[in-house]
């Protein structure tokens, strides 16, 4: 087993800045990668950014490159999603996952296996 729980979320004025963080505990050895999705009222889970447990590797959707930044912390087992430049369209549910199995697409919800409580981000124009 995997929990994960979300922090960090707010609310916060379109351009500013917000970092979530999602601290990962239990069977952490057993992780491949880590990703950040969101998901907007009416609207499906969209895939946001994703990092290798190692750190090493991160993708991160298009809708948020270059304003986004997915990192971690190996010593706190924590993933973190450092958001500048937000806009309004942002607003959402923001949950980070964790995948334990090679061969999934990194977009997919259906290639994690263990998922947070989500954390609410708000954005104002």
């Amino acid at each position: 087993q995997v929990q994960l729980v979300e922090s960090g979320g707010g609310s916060v004025q379109a351009g500013g800045s917000l970092r979530v963080s999602c601290a990962a505990s239990g069977r952490t050895f057993s992780i491949l990668a880590m990703g950040w999705f969101r998901q907007a009222p009416g609207k499906e889970r969209e895939f946001v950014a994703r990092i290798s447990w190692s750190g090493s590797i991160t993708y991160h959707a298009d809708s948020v490159k270059g304003r986004f930044t997915i990192s971690r912390d190996n010593a706190k087992n924590t993933v973190y999603l450092q958001m500048n430049s937000l806009k309004p369209e942002d607003t959402a549910v923001y949950y980070c996952a964790a995948d334990l199995a090679q061969g999934g697409a990194v977009r997919d919800t259906g290639s994690y296996d263990y998922w947070g409580q989500g954390t609410q981000v708000t954005v104002s124009s």
